[in-house]
């Protein structure tokens, strides 16, 4: 099955620019990017709405998916401010494209960081009553106990590894997995229609076995399409640890026949092409840099068009070999 696809900007993202750049010295990546006067570089949310190429016979409607969730609207103004959020978020984006989010049948996520994940709930507005109440610590703001689910008939796709680590809230940073944009989604007593459960987990095959470290330039024994797992007609995941142990990237067909793969924080920007380009906030730095490479030789082999998720301007690129032994992003 194909897909029309939308690409939704659910807000800017300002990020510390050492962050977002790891071991890289400021030297060096200021040659391309500058940052403001707090060291932040200028980001987005980028998501994507799926509607299928063929109608539903029984609804008359093309099957609708999204793509990632963007932060949301429950931090704080403080955390808002800090973050430079611009009052976008994917609610506001898909309702923009002129579709209902109570018709989104489905939610991808590449993992549960709130950057990705926290767009899942939504703050509940005057006269609503929460699908969901945080009696605990670790809501995405203290002012913000009161959640409803943005997108209320659709199920949640993410990777087991994920969710376990999200659920031990097991990251480099203290505070990026939220209780609720989290919790909800398990909770037994608010399926979907039918007795159909929120959260589906998957358990997508890994590029290396566990507990083995590849050297360098070792590449997985098997491809990245034999390691796929199809979710939704059409759709197919796939591991790219490193930033977490569970992230992973999403492909699809789009009406144009292109092989498109969302492609998350193994490669954010276009400015993270660099091999050692990883992130601060990455759980495996060295697992990121192996991750990329084989990424790339694949998506140089089947012609991918890469949807990266934090580009700010144009985010989608395709691949090449070059003499160098490495790669280059050409514009698509």
């Amino acid at each position: 099955m194909r897909y029309k696809w939308t690409l939704l900007r659910a807000s800017r993202f300002l990020l510390d620019g050492g962050g977002m750049f790891g071991i890289i010295p400021r030297v060096v990546w200021t040659r391309t990017l500058e940052p403001d006067d707090k060291n932040r570089i200028e980001l987005m949310h980028n998501c994507v709405l799926l509607e299928s190429e063929e109608v539903d016979p029984e609804t008359g409607k093309p099957h609708r998916y999204l793509i990632e969730a963007g932060t949301g609207d429950k931090l704080d103004e403080k955390m808002s401010s800090i973050f430079g959020l611009d009052g976008r978020t994917v609610e506001s984006e898909v309702q923009g494209a002129g579709v209902d989010p109570a018709d989104i049948e489905a939610t991808i996520v590449s993992h549960l960081h709130f950057d990705h994940a926290g767009g899942l709930t939504r703050r509940a507005r005057d006269g609503e009553e929460a699908d969901w109440i945080a009696t605990k610590d670790g809501a995405a703001s203290g002012n913000c106990n009161e959640v409803m689910f943005t997108f209320p008939n659709a199920e949640l796709i993410v990777q087991r590894r994920e969710w376990v680590d999200a659920r031990n809230n097991d990251a480099v940073m203290t505070r990026t997995y939220y209780r609720d944009h989290i919790l909800p989604f398990e909770d037994e007593r608010m399926p979907l229609e039918g007795g159909r459960a929120r959260l589906r987990l998957i358990d997508s095959p890994r590029p290396f076995p566990l507990n083995r470290k590849p050297s360098k330039g070792e590449m997985p024994k098997s491809t990245a399409s034999e390691r796929m797992t199809e979710v939704l007609p059409g759709i197919k995941v796939f591991l790219v640890p490193g930033h977490t142990w569970g992230q992973q990237a999403v492909q699809f067909e789009d009406t144009e026949g292109r092989t498109i793969v969302f492609t998350p924080d193994v490669m954010p920007t276009h400015y993270h092409l660099g091999q050692a380009y990883s992130l601060s906030y990455d759980v495996e730095p060295y697992t990121s840099m192996i991750t990329k490479h084989w990424f790339l030789s694949e998506a140089a082999e089947h012609g991918w068009t890469l949807l990266l998720d934090h580009e700010p301007g144009n985010p989608l690129y395709t691949v090449k070999n070059t003499d160098s032994g490495w790669f280059e992003l050409v514009n698509a």
